[in-house]
């Protein structure tokens, strides 16, 4: 059993601990106010900007003219998976639920006899899929040293997978990563960006026609690429509110764990702290009974 000066030491110690984790609960909720309004005020364009794309491929998408990065290379032999993580941890199952999903994505390709690469951007997925699949790796993007995701971050992957495809490295590009919904769900999601797979327009269908100038393929081979990028953004963006969510919850159930366990321990220490007043009141009456 131990002593009232070890459970003393260990209620400091919890107490300490849930200082620090309600201090990363308040700064998660912080940072999450952000990062969410970043994230809703992306979607509208990339909704918008998508359905204006999902029109001209489907314009354009049976002419053999069509640009490689909608039409493809003819095969899907070869599947670049870029898995999207947090740099840091202490946020629940957030990484561990993306690398999960592209964990599944990559087992079912190589059983179907397909090659696998993997493209990593955050340390976090990086270290969960190299156990398995680190022969797979390919490369990684370290975004540790970025303070708040801009364009430009989504612009220089982009451009990596871009160069990789033109290479011909690879067929098939798909992104895994979290979409967020609120603060306790973000929703694992895989998105094919090669070739590019945009839904057809409903409000459009069979009612206004447009022209356009240039035509369609000349306007795909400018905004494809774009299209890469936007779609990177957008999903940064998406775990970057997601990371923030899911560490907000993780911190409040941390906090609120550590305060049960205070509690426990402090019943625990009390009724060691009074069993040894009673030994003692024990021991000084016997010794004046004795006398």
């Amino acid at each position: 059993m131990p002593s009232l000066k070890d459970l003393k030491n260990r209620i400091e110690s919890v107490k300490s601990t849930r200082k620090i984790t309600k201090a990363m609960q308040m700064v998660a909720a912080a940072k999450l106010r952000r990062a969410q309004e970043s994230a809703e005020q992306a979607r509208p364009y990339t909704e918008r900007f998508n359905a204006v794309m999902g029109q001209l491929a489907a314009s354009a998408g049976g002419s053999d003219s069509a640009p490689r990065l909608l039409s493809g290379t003819g095969s899907d032999q070869v599947h670049l998976l870029v898995v999207m993580t947090a740099e840091r941890g202490l946020c629940g199952g957030f990484n561990g639920n993306i690398a999960k999903r592209a964990r599944a994505k990559a087992q079912e390709l190589l059983q179907a006899g397909k090659t696998v690469k993997i493209l990593t951007v955050g340390k976090k997925g990086r270290d969960q899929l190299k156990r398995d699949l680190a022969d797979k790796f390919v490369g990684h993007v370290d975004l540790s040293d970025v303070k708040r995701v801009a364009y430009s971050d989504a612009q220089g992957i982009a451009k990596d997978i871009l160069s990789r495809f033109d290479a011909g490295d690879f067929d098939v590009a798909t992104i895994f990563y979290s979409q967020f919904v609120n603060v306790v769900s973000q929703i694992p999601t895989a998105q094919q960006i090669i070739p590019a797979d945009f839904d057809a327009p409903e409000g459009d269908s069979g009612g206004t026609l447009y022209d356009y100038e240039p035509d369609e393929e000349a306007i795909l081979a400018d905004l494809l690429p774009r299209g890469v990028a936007t779609q990177i953004f957008a999903a940064l963006l998406e775990n970057g509110a997601g990371e923030q969510g899911a560490r907000m919850s993780a911190m409040d159930n941390a906090t609120r764990n550590a305060g049960e366990m205070i509690d426990k321990l402090t019943i625990q220490f009390n009724r060691s702290r009074q069993a040894v007043i009673t030994n003692e009141l024990i021991e000084i009456i016997s010794g004046a009974e004795a006398l």
